[in-house]
């Protein structure tokens, strides 16, 4: 199984929450979001991880997920890994 666009437009979106902070959401304006990043809050919406179609707070799962989309980009930037 491999990443799809839809995929990789949900894991964006979850790497934009602040995981420090639960009172601070994003709002995905539908005047200025490309169409990928609203169909994708949209989706994440349906999913339950986002409390706002456009947005919102993460809910429980939404954190949960986040914090795990943004450690797996940490670890697929990082330079320093190695394979053993």
């Amino acid at each position: 199984m491999a990443f799809t666009t839809d995929h990789l437009a949900e894991l964006n979106l979850l790497s934009m929450f602040n995981l420090s902070s639960i009172n601070e959401g994003i709002k995905v304006h539908s005047h200025s979001a490309s169409a990928e990043a609203i169909a994708a809050a949209e989706r994440l919406y349906a999913k339950g991880l986002i409390t706002q179609k456009d947005g919102g707070y993460l809910t429980s799962l939404g954190s949960e997920t986040a914090e795990h989309a943004q450690r797996l980009l940490s670890v697929l930037s990082s330079t320093n890994n190695t394979v053993t």
